[in-house]
């Protein structure tokens, strides 16, 4: 049995035991962590997880941070000096306009979806982050916005 599909066994597992209401946001957060070799496969196999989300009753959706910074930096009026300069670009020191950025359109992609008490809420490209900001940043700021489940 490959990883990926133990990892999918294992969430199946996880997100058939029925929710507690009334737990904090970071209690509502499931993480989903695999080699970065698995990363094509896991994106393969990503409908398995929203299957086993649904046969368990919940409601599914994807939010894909992969091209989030470029797409932020396009957006940045720094743009041509963070091209010519990248160190001038220090996300690792200094997160928050990237993290605020990332939590606004985080916010509204899970309100015009209608995300409720009952929806996983998954997270993927996380790792295409590496090295620009921290995974706990992007929990912290997005589970309080998760009313059901927040799956990275």
């Amino acid at each position: 049995m490959s990883k990926v599909k133990r990892l999918i066994d294992s969430y199946t597992s996880h997100i058939f035991v029925p929710w507690r209401s009334g737990i904090a946001a970071p209690q509502r957060v499931i993480f989903c962590v695999y080699s970065e070799n698995d990363e094509l496969q896991l994106r393969y196999k990503i409908g398995e997880f929203r299957l086993a989300t649904m046969n368990a009753g919940h409601e599914w959706i994807v939010f894909d941070v992969t091209d989030s910074l470029a797409e932020w930096i396009s957006e940045h009026s720094y743009k041509e000096s963070y091209f010519k300069n990248p160190e001038l670009l220090d996300l690792e020191n200094n997160p928050d306009e990237f993290i605020e950025y990332l939590s606004n359109k985080f916010k509204d992609y899970i309100e015009i979806n209608g995300a409720n008490e009952n929806t996983v809420v998954a997270v993927s490209g996380v790792g295409s982050l590496f090295k620009t900001v921290k995974v706990r940043l992007l929990v912290d700021s997005f589970a309080p916005l998760v009313k059901g489940r927040l799956l990275v």
